[in-house]
């Protein structure tokens, strides 16, 4: 379905084609208040038709994230992930701990995605506690001379200097990747009998480490208090859906122990819950590397099997489609859509108290705008060099980080915040990006700041805006607190909030984010500033030479450690390049 711009809006599916556009236009309403909308908006319906159910899921998957239609069921890739990899193509793997966005690319495992990065921080610190590999760069690991302190901390086991054999780091290797993919109950056999085995040869020592292993596996285990009675590898997926709005709840199980849960919501829906659910895993599952044995749902209207050949194709295992109708696996899907309902209600209820607080927000401080775009300003600069400024941007009360916004501060201000606070906001609203202006304005300051913005806002004739300034008051040390105060245009005295007011921790929280990226981004630029100063000084190095020097080193200061030696074994320099490298930046040792 298209709209008058041939913008597609919505992309189906259906064996009888005429019903199904009959249920679209009916006069009778199904349930789905979204319709009405879609309707209104549609102004030709194209067709395309295919020899096979399967043929039908791989096109309309295709045709959603082309188009990526908004009243379809869409997963989008501007959320960042995070994942466990392990670099198994390497002689000498790594686990490293990654964000990401799409796809992952192909050639290493990959264990994920997590929900929080408290789960996967605690995840990977008890690996690198069980089964330890190394942490360092492949060009720290060919440099290094002798262990460094993750040996002595037992959390490396030091294959840079020979401290443990090419068999001994693959069984850690083998017994990490084994248990990311949930194979806790028979490492912890090997682990009993290794125990054994070494208190027999008198090995106390070894054996203590390794009855250490066995106690943290099981405290983790005994975290993870639901069980299944099938004890395989299984996904269970529940659908709660409130007119368009639908939250999809993932419950994962590994060995029949239930280990973790994810939920992925979306508005504006116009599919049926039976119609969103294939949608929902064609779009999911493309993006993991590895699949369980059984992903349990309710009712979908497709062939399952269809589904089971185009999610299992090019992967190691078949998964299989199963919508149980009594027994276990029927009690775990009801679980799901009992924790997706669960869900659903938490998040509008967070939501509503959201929009209570900025509507209270709007009478206590007087402002004209429902607060729903909030922008706020710091600037940051090095004593008096490299100034810069960054916008921060609250919607609904919640970051909005793609619409932040960083600045380099282009006329000669020095140390003068006024003056670099006018002219970022002269750039900022005299050409607004797209339209798109705030309700709040939020400048970190009190009169004077405030006073600039006003200035700013009344030259580029913008009347639209609330502005309002916050700062903490200054003298305020007889009873070790210092109040914030909140300063109004065309008010003398400051409003100051009680202490526990909502309102005010978001307004400290605006603040305070918008003070984190500024001070951020001064460090990178003067980061970059200090290497371009250092090495765009050494004669003959040119940028593909810089960025090769960096790529090895990892720094400019162990460029200017490196040895006379470690610069001749580098095919890229000649050697007037090092010649130039120790006259300059080098240290001569």
């Amino acid at each position: 379905m298209k709209g008058d711009d041939a913008a597609v809006l919505y992309v189906g599916k259906a064996k009888n084609l005429q019903q199904r556009i009959k249920q679209y236009f009916a006069a009778t309403g199904d349930g789905r208040e979204m319709i009405p909308y879609l309707i209104l908006r549609v102004h030709t319906i194209d067709t395309i038709l295919v020899r096979s159910e399967k043929e039908a899921l791989l096109l309309e998957n295709t045709l959603i994230k082309k188009h990526q239609p908004r009243f379809n069921v869409l997963l989008k890739d501007d959320k960042g992930h995070i994942a466990l990899r392990i670099t198994i193509k390497k002689q000498w793997p790594q686990l490293l701990f990654m964000r990401y966005k799409g796809v992952l690319p192909p050639g290493d495992l990959y264990f994920g995605p997590y929900t929080h990065v408290t789960s996967a921080r605690a995840t990977f610190d008890l690996l690198s506690r069980l089964f330890p590999l190394r942490q360092c760069s492949d060009s720290e690991f060919a440099r290094r001379t002798r262990p460094c302190i993750l040996y002595d901390m037992k959390r490396c086991p030091a294959p840079c200097v020979g401290k443990c054999t090419q068999e001994e780091y693959d069984a850690h290797v083998e017994k990490s990747v084994r248990f990311l993919r949930g194979e806790n109950k028979s490492i912890l056999k090997e682990l009993y009998t290794s125990m054994e085995e070494s208190a027999e040869r008198l090995e106390f020592e070894s054996a203590a480490a390794t009855l250490r292993k066995i106690r943290q596996i099981e405290m983790t285990i005994e975290k993870q208090s639901v069980h299944t009675p099938q004890g395989s590898d299984k996904d269970v997926i529940g659908v709660y859906r409130r007119g368009g709005d639908v939250v999809c709840q993932q419950l994962i199980f590994k060995e029949g122990q239930l280990i973790g849960s994810n939920h992925y919501d979306f508005v504006d829906i116009v599919q049926e819950t039976h119609e969103l659910l294939p949608s929902f895993l064609l779009q999911h599952y493309e993006k993991l590397s590895e699949l369980p044995e059984e992903i349990l749902i309710g009712e979908i209207d497709v062939d399952k099997e269809a589904l089971s050949e185009i999610l299992s194709q090019g992967r190691k295992r078949k998964v299989s489609i199963v919508c149980p109708q009594k027994g276990d696996k029927k009690a775990l899907v009801d679980m799901a859509y009992t924790n997706a309902k669960a869900t659903f209600n938490k998040e509008k209820d967070l939501h509503m108290l959201r929009e209570k607080m900025l509507l209270e927000m709007q009478e206590k401080l007087h402002l004209k705008n429902y607060p729903q775009r909030i922008e706020c300003f710091d600037n940051s600069n090095f004593s008096g060099s490299m100034p810069v400024s960054a916008m921060v941007v609250f919607s609904d009360g919640q970051r909005d980080s793609k619409e932040y916004r960083k600045y380099k501060i282009r006329s000669d201000t020095g140390s003068d915040d006024y003056a670099a606070f006018m002219e970022v906001l002269s750039r900022r609203y005299r050409s607004p990006n797209e339209g798109v202006m705030p309700d709040l304005l939020i400048v970190d300051g009190g009169k004077g700041q405030l006073n600039a913005a006003i200035k700013v806002l009344k030259e580029l004739d913008i009347i639209t805006v609330d502005i309002i300034g916050i700062t903490k008051e200054e003298g305020r040390h007889d009873k070790g607190i210092t109040q914030e105060r909140i300063f109004l245009p065309g008010r003398d005295e400051p409003i100051i909030l009680k202490s526990a007011s909502p309102i005010l921790f978001l307004l400290q929280q605006i603040r305070d984010e918008a003070h984190r990226v500024a001070i951020t981004y001064q460090k990178l630029t003067r980061s970059k500033a200090l290497v371009k100063s250092k090495l765009d000084s050494v004669p003959g190095i040119g940028p593909k030479k810089k960025k090769a020097l960096l790529t090895h080193f990892g720094s400019v200061k162990r460029i200017e450690e490196a040895t006379l030696d470690e610069l001749r074994q580098l095919p890229f320099l000649s050697k007037a390049n090092i010649e130039a490298l120790m006259a300059t930046i080098v240290k001569l040792k």
